[in-house]
């Protein structure tokens, strides 16, 4: 049997999903709560009787919203899973629930299998369930966080070495294969200018050639 709780302040939702969840054979919700803070005080009560083992949380609820409710149950309850189920699908929501502890992230819309096979995945163990849209929305968010973090990483890389704003114009140029006449015409320099700076910038990042400085900088 798997115990559920169910944080929503629409009464009408907590009603019919509860009571679509209680006729199923495999759950039972043990209570519902209208907020983050009357969940924590519901789960204070339940320490002496059942403990839910998946917690349903909406996210846009007065008082106490779902974002800081999961967090605070993270910390307090850490063997129980936190399936966010909210209308809400804006980047923003989606990224504090994960950072808060959220192990998945449905919406609302979903029909009730769907919501039933999150929960039963959530007790096997596997991989987080999440409505499509919002998987796809979490792809970008990360895709987006490794670029920014490897153009960070670059920089500071650069930076580590003190190189000035023409010297990094210069690597950047040199690293994508251009020739120093290139990269003069493109910079506006002369060729024997280049090849000065590049001196300098061989000896700041301690290499012998632009395969060398590509590496330096983390460029393949």
């Amino acid at each position: 049997m798997i115990y559920i709780a169910i944080v929503d302040d629409k009464k009408n939702i907590r009603f019919t999903l509860k009571e679509k969840l209680n006729n199923m054979p495999n759950f039972n919700v043990v209570f519902t709560a209208e907020n983050g803070k009357d969940f924590l005080k519901e789960m204070r009560e339940a320490r002496n009787s059942i403990e839910p083992h998946v917690v349903l949380m909406d996210i846009d609820m007065p008082i106490m919203n779902g974002i800081e409710a999961v967090a605070e149950g993270k910390l307090r309850y850490p063997k129980m899973h936190y399936l966010m189920l909210t209308i809400f699908d804006e980047d923003e929501k989606i990224f504090n629930a994960i950072k808060a502890g959220a192990d998945g992230y449905l919406l609302k819309d979903e029909p009730l299998e769907k919501i039933s096979e999150a929960i039963e995945s959530l007790m096997k163990g596997e991989s987080a369930p999440m409505s499509p849209s919002i998987a796809r929305k979490v792809l970008n968010l990360l895709t987006n966080t490794e670029q920014k973090f490897n153009k960070e990483e670059k920089t500071g890389q650069e930076n580590e070495h003190n190189l000035t704003e023409r010297e990094k114009e210069i690597l950047t140029l040199l690293v994508d294969g251009l020739e120093y006449k290139e990269i003069a015409i493109e910079l506006g320099l002369s060729p024997n200018t280049v090849r000065n700076n590049v001196t300098k910038i061989y000896s700041k990042l301690h290499v012998t050639s632009r395969i060398q400085a590509a590496r330096v900088v983390g460029k393949r």
